[in-house]
């Protein structure tokens, strides 16, 4: 039976030499068993948390015509049924809206292509100010779980935090509304997928709805309990570890029970654009050779985006 490893991030940044290395350990065997785990002791406030969701509903509540003025592709509002997942063609039954990295004046990526600026809506004048705050807790333990892989993979401890600074990284809030009639039966919150980044972090939606597909090909029920992240794996690590680490495929299916909205808050952690996704050299060995030739992080994006509709093929 596929259990999903519940870990503390406590026992990494703050534990000894042995308590590291277990959580490395552990956190690697949970994405290569079934690529997801729960994570506690991450340190992030509750309230920091909740305040950002109380704010995205409301948002989400205002009429379509304010929300449309908002919608900036990479950046702000993208609407109902507009994304769907690789290789199909039915939109997801959601709608939603991205966060993205903040780079200074000067910085020589500031609102470049791959770093437009970010959208903040005039509606809810302290929405800035949550939503990076949120933005730079999730990058600080994203940054701390990466770094544990790298003593499972014996590279530098740097490794991954010199891919992700300044790294092109997302924070989605995403609103499934509730399911009406004259909705397309084949359409499904969430059509089951990879995540196209590194890792994804996931602070605990409002309601049940996520699963994964095991190794062994079913579907299981993931669920955050309060105060919990949910991990997972996505291409990019699958890319750079040569297959070693899966990308983990899982969905968002329609409510079951009571028909009310869900929502979520995803954060997709991206390399910076020019960054090179190449095999980690452990990870090549006879028994499994090199699967992928090297790509830039911004290229390997752009291939993603076009395939679940979110851009258009140059």
């Amino acid at each position: 039976m596929t259990v999903v490893r519940t870990l503390n991030l406590r026992d990494y940044t703050h534990g000894t030499g042995e308590q590291r290395r277990k959580f490395a350990e552990e956190f690697a065997a949970g994405l290569m068993d079934c690529g997801f785990i729960t994570l506690e002791g991450h340190g992030i406030d509750p309230n920091l948390i909740a305040g950002n969701y109380d704010l995205f509903k409301r948002l989400f509540d205002l009429d379509t015509e304010t929300k449309n003025k908002y919608a900036g592709g990479q950046r702000g509002y993208t609407g109902f049924g507009k994304e769907h997942a690789k290789n199909r063609t039915v939109g997801d039954l959601k709608e939603f809206w991205h966060v993205g990295q903040e780079l200074p004046v000067g910085h020589a990526w500031h609102q470049s292509e791959n770093y437009p600026a970010n959208l903040f809506v005039d509606e809810l004048p302290e929405m800035r100010t949550l939503n990076l705050s949120l933005y730079r807790e999730l990058e600080r333990v994203a940054r701390n779980m990466l770094e544990a892989l790298t003593l499972h993979f014996d590279l530098r401890p740097n490794f991954f935090s010199d891919l992700i600074q300044d790294g092109n990284s997302i924070l989605r809030a995403i609103h499934y509304p509730p399911l009406e009639e004259g909705m397309d039966p084949n359409a499904v919150r969430a059509a089951e997928h990879e995540d196209i980044n590194l890792i994804t972090l996931l602070c605990e939606a409002t309601a049940s709805g996520l699963e994964l597909l095991t190794r062994d090909g079913e579907w299981l029920p993931v669920e955050a309990l309060k105060g919990q992240i949910v991990v997972d794996a996505g291409d990019m690590l699958q890319r750079i570890t040569n297959g070693v680490i899966p990308a983990t495929t899982h969905r968002v299916v329609n409510p079951k029970g009571e028909n009310t909205s869900r929502y979520s808050m995803p954060f997709f952690v991206h390399p910076y654009s020019a960054a090179l996704l190449e095999l980690i050299p452990s990870c090549v060995t006879e028994e499994n050779p090199a699967k992928w030739p090297p790509i830039t992080a911004g290229d390997f994006l752009y291939e993603r985006l076009v395939e679940i509709g979110l851009i258009k093929k140059k």
